[in-house]
């Protein structure tokens, strides 16, 4: 499950325009979901609360061995109007990471004398950390007392800024520090990192073409898309509409003189496309031998597949894992339960009098008493009761009446999430199996998994966790 903070960045990314899936980094997000999600451990309870537009705060208390903790702030420049922070409203399909369906490239007009003139007005002369599109988070990790922090500044449409620090005695010289410049046009995106841990520098890119990137400057004459509308509706439905993505990764510690490498290629269907939705990957580590394949489909409405191979051409070990998400849908009657009362009004046959009955006669037709008014035969089906609406969870916890304006109005639309909860299992060639069951019950998300090692019947099960998050 998607802790707060990283749920209230991604916020901030989609306020501020930014694709964090034309990165290199990202390019196995949608296997890593499915194959490489983390079970909990022990007992970890959540707070979290989004106070204003602009601010966030989270409180988590866990229980592995000794009681842990930590205390989490975010600040963003921009308003987060739009974002859903109360857990019983958050759909499960943005807080649950899955199978992700590539979304449709933004479209960077960049003008040359407008990003010049937004990068002179940036510049380091008259720079102001909080002055434009910026986002700061901290966390402090109790009782270790290990600090991190990122900060994240939008120097111009297609330009970012990002930061980040961690303070702990156990590493080398007491911490690091980590910086990153982003440059993205939507066709391809290049960043740049620099490392105090071991003088690293970096560089990595990927590159998109096909699918919504294909060059659409020749526009048809209307003679020709007249004829050929529906051709191309045709083979719309056949041919697979999807994405490429080739991009690479480039390291080297300046400290101790070594370095690294690897190439990826991703092909992605895109929510155009037709057919079923899947993610093909390669990565390719030149240096040390390693090749890995992933494949990951959508089978079904509710379900979810991926595989992975990799191989090393130097010791001939191979891996490979299989994953599996189900996804399930409220029930029937958790549908009714969310509904008011219904009484159903059905019209009733008269009985016979007593004195028809001993005469053996049918009742005579009478005219209907004024006092008395006719069901009419259009009548609506059903009426429904007034249902005394339950307090608020944050009501409760003040031990208060909710609020007039808090109350929503007669008729308003209540949030219904099509799901109930997800099923994650994965399969690996040690025979190690991964189970987490993630869901919503009134207003608490909670992650409830464990691993189990098929190889030691004795004592099977390696770890056992439940997760709870609540958040307003």
């Amino acid at each position: 499950m998607r802790e707060f903070m990283d749920y209230i960045q991604s916020a901030f990314y989609s306020a501020t325009g930014w694709n964090r899936e034309s990165s290199y980094s990202t390019l196995n997000a949608t296997s890593d979901a499915l194959l490489n999600f983390p079970t909990p451990r022990g007992l970890r309870l959540t707070l979290s609360s989004l106070a204003t537009p602009q601010f966030a705060t989270t409180y988590q208390l866990g229980t592995i061995g000794v009681v842990d903790g930590s205390i989490s702030y975010l600040y963003s420049s921009v308003p987060l109007n739009d974002t859903v922070a109360q857990s019983d409203r958050i759909p499960l399909s943005t807080v649950l990471k899955g199978y992700r369906t590539l979304a449709e490239l933004p479209r960077h007009e960049v003008d040359s004398s407008l990003e010049a003139t937004a990068t002179k007005v940036n510049s380091w002369s008259g720079f102001n950390l909080m002055d434009t599109e910026s986002l700061a988070y901290g966390r402090l990790y109790l009782p270790r007392s290990m600090l991190e922090a990122l900060f994240v500044k939008r120097i111009s449409p297609t330009l970012q800024m990002q930061m980040s620090a961690v303070s702990d005695q156990s590493l080398r010289n007491g911490g690091t520090v980590l910086s990153m410049l982003q440059y993205d046009t939507g066709r391809y995106g290049v960043e740049g990192l620099a490392s105090t841990d071991g003088g690293l520098l970096g560089i990595r890119g990927l590159y998109n073409f096909g699918g919504d990137v294909a060059d659409t400057d020749l526009v048809p004459s209307p003679v020709e898309e007249g004829s050929n509308h529906n051709n191309n509706s045709n083979n719309e439905r056949d041919r697979i509409y999807g994405r490429f993505s080739a991009g690479g990764e480039f390291y080297y510690g300046t400290l101790n003189k070594s370095g690294g490498m690897s190439l990826g290629v991703r092909f992605a269907t895109l929510p155009r496309h037709k057919g079923t939705p899947l993610t093909a990957t390669m990565t390719i580590n030149p240096l040390m031998g390693n090749m890995s394949w992933t494949y990951a489909v959508m089978a079904g409405e509710n379900c979810s597949l991926a595989t992975r191979t990799s191989f090393n051409v130097y010791s001939y070990e191979s891996d490979y894992a299989v994953g599996l998400e189900l996804w399930r849908k409220r029930s029937a009657w958790q549908n009714l339960e969310s509904e008011d009362d219904v009484k159903v009004i059905t019209p009733t046959i008269p009985q016979r009098s007593f004195q028809s009955k001993l005469e053996w006669k049918l009742d005579e037709p009478t005219i209907a008493s004024p006092l008395k008014e006719p069901v009419a035969a259009d009548a609506g089906p059903t009426v429904k009761s007034v249902k005394p609406r339950e307090r608020s969870f944050q009501a409760k916890l003040e031990w208060r009446l909710d609020d007039a304006e808090s109350m929503p109005a007669p008729g308003a639309d209540t949030f219904e999430d099509p799901y109930a909860g997800v099923l994650k299992a994965r399969l690996d060639q040690h025979f190690r199996v991964g189970l987490l069951w993630e869901g919503r019950i009134k207003s608490l998300l909670f992650s409830l998994g464990s691993s189990i090692d098929l190889r030691r019947p004795d004592s099977p099960f390696r770890n056992l966790g439940l997760e709870v998050q609540f958040s307003s």
